[in-house]
């Protein structure tokens, strides 16, 4: 068990906990995972990161360290260290190709306008050479039947037919506005990634991490539609050039042994009833 005169953990810390709990409990209670099962994937989680993370300075990793480093009962630690579980699990099957359809689709000079908009394409190719909706997934993988990814993009609300049976795509970003599986898959990524470059800028390990934002309170419904419409437009565009560059490079990298990182760069926007009285509260970026 965890030594019971270690010291207390940082009260700003704990607040901060508490606080980014809350939405991801609002989640689980709405989707019946109750408190035991909770519990015991934080066991899980604890005593995984303390075996893999935390070495024990070139001596062999026990049990019992692991039950002293995280309150977790040395059976269960027994028992846990032989579940393996993967940081990074499969995607959903349209998840794995679709978002590299998307990436072609609004980088390309043939399939954009000159805004950078992607455009709408027909099913298949009006002249030879032409861009369309085949085309595309066909350049990704030759593996999926082009109608079969977009039906489900069109399941999912990622894009639609219009009245002249061209695929337009709602977004110039592969958000799913429809599918669970989908939307759990990128809720563990994303929120993963935020929350390990936020934690890495903490607690100082490695160099700093982009982590930004702008927030503001008081102002009135009309202003925060204003501000999520500028965010929207103003962040699809950053998307779209770090998109265009990540095509770019990783094309370059092909084959090179030491291509192995991953990026993920993302935008959120939140709106909500502040809790400060007046209009004179949180104003600023960071």
């Amino acid at each position: 068990m965890a030594d019971a005169h270690a010291p207390e953990p940082p009260k700003p810390l704990i607040s901060a906990v508490q606080r980014l709990l809350k939405p991801l409990v609002r989640v689980l209670i709405a989707k019946g995972v109750g408190l035991p099962r909770l519990i015991e994937l934080l066991k899980e989680i604890y005593v995984g990161v303390a075996e893999e993370e935390f070495p024990a300075n070139g001596k062999k990793q026990t049990d019992s360290r692991i039950s002293v480093l995280t309150g977790v009962h040395r059976k269960d630690v027994k028992r846990l260290r032989n579940i393996k579980n993967s940081d990074d699990p499969a995607p959903p099957r349209t998840i794995g190709l679709g978002p590299m359809v998307v990436a072609r689709w609004v980088s390309s000079s043939a399939t954009t306008d000159a805004n950078g908009q992607p455009l709408p394409l027909p099913r298949q190719a009006e002249s030879p050479g032409a861009p369309s909706f085949d085309a595309l997934v066909a350049s990704v993988s030759k593996d999926i039947r082009p109608r079969a990814l977009l039906d489900e993009w069109v399941r999912l609300g990622v894009a639609r037919l219009d009245a002249q049976g061209r695929v337009v795509l709602h977004r110039a970003a592969f958000v799913p506005e429809k599918g669970f599986d989908e939307k759990a898959f990128y809720l563990g990524r994303n929120i993963h990634d935020h929350l390990a470059a936020a934690g890495q800028n903490l607690l100082g390990t490695g160099n700093p991490l982009l982590e930004r934002s702008v927030h503001y309170t008081g102002l009135s419904p009309e202003s925060a539609k204003a501000v999520a419409e500028a965010a929207e437009r103003l962040g699809m565009q950053s998307l779209l050039a770090v998109n265009r560059l990540a095509l770019e490079l990783a094309a370059r990298d092909q084959g090179k042994s030491e291509a192995s990182q991953r990026v993920n760069f993302g935008l959120y926007f939140y709106e909500a009833p502040s809790t400060l009285n007046g209009n004179h509260g949180d104003h600023s970026a960071k």
